[in-house]
C-alpha cells in the first residue's frame, strides 16, 4: 500500500525521488526498445532526452532486476500521471469560456475526459489486483491509460496545453518516458500474448 501511495503521488505532484532504486534493488533498467537506462539520483535532474528532470540516463547494457515490484511502482507513478493530467483539463474546461460557453458544455470535451477516467479506473483495478505474474498487464493499462490522458487532455487543453508555461507539457513527457521504463505498453501487451499462446490458459477475469 506504501509504494501504490508513494509513487500515486509522485505522479501527481510531478516530483520524482530515489525511491524507486528502493523497490528494485538496482539502478540499471530495461528500458522500452531493448535499450537500458541508469537511475542515478542526486537531488536534480541528470536524465537525458524527453524528460530531463529525471536521473536516468542511457547505458550499453545492465542486469536482471525484479520487474514484477518495479512495474506496479512505475504503474501507480503512471496512474498519479494520468491523474494530474485530468485534473488540469478538468479545471481548465470549468473555468474558462469560449465562444461565449464553458468548454465543459461541448459532448466531444465530455466524452474525451470521460474516456480518460474509464482508462485511468481500470489501470488503477488492475494495479490494485496485480500479482507477480500479471504485473506486466497492470504496468501496460497503467502505460496505456497515461498516454490516453496526454491525447486526451492535450486536445482538451488546446494551444495553452503546448506552452513550457503551462504544466500540461511536464505531465506528458513523463507520461511518455514512465512508459518505456520496464516494458513499454506496447512490447508488455505482445509480451502477454506470448506468454498466454506458450502457456495455452489465459488468466480468470477475476485475477484482472
Amino acid at each position: 500500500m506504501a509504494v501504490a501511495t508513494v509513487f500515486r503521488l509522485l505522479g501527481e505532484t510531478g516530483a520524482h525521488a530515489s525511491v524507486l532504486t528502493d523497490v528494485v534493488g538496482a539502478a540499471t533498467l530495461p528500458y522500452a526498445g531493448g535499450r537500458w537506462g541508469v537511475w542515478e539520483y542526486g537531488g536534480s535532474g541528470t536524465g537525458a532526452g524527453l524528460d530531463e528532470e529525471l536521473p536516468l540516463r542511457p547505458v550499453a547494457t545492465g542486469a536482471p532486476v525484479p520487474l514484477a515490484a518495479g512495474r506496479r511502482a512505475v504503474g501507480w507513478w503512471l496512474l498519479g500521471t494520468g491523474h494530474a493530467m485530468l485534473a488540469l483539463a478538468r479545471g481548465h474546461v470549468l473555468d474558462r469560456v469560449q465562444f461565449g460557453r464553458p468548454p465543459a458544455a461541448f459532448q466531444a470535451v465530455r466524452h474525451r475526459l470521460a474516456e480518460t477516467l474509464v482508462a485511468l479506473e481500470g489501470a488503477e483495478a488492475a494495479l490494485t489486483a496485480a500479482e507477480d505474474d500479471l504485473a506486466l498487464l497492470a504496468k501496460a493499462a497503467a502505460g496505456q491509460a497515461a498516454l490516453t490522458a496526454a491525447r486526451h487532455c492535450q486536445q482538451v487543453l488546446g494551444g495553452i496545453g503546448f506552452t513550457a508555461e503551462h504544466p500540461l507539457h511536464r505531465h506528458v513527457r513523463r507520461a511518455v518516458v514512465l512508459d518505456g521504463l520496464l516494458g513499454s505498453a506496447r512490447e508488455l501487451t505482445r509480451e502477454a500474448g506470448a506468454l498466454v499462446r506458450t502457456s495455452g490458459t489465459a488468466p480468470r477475469l477475476v485475477q484482472l
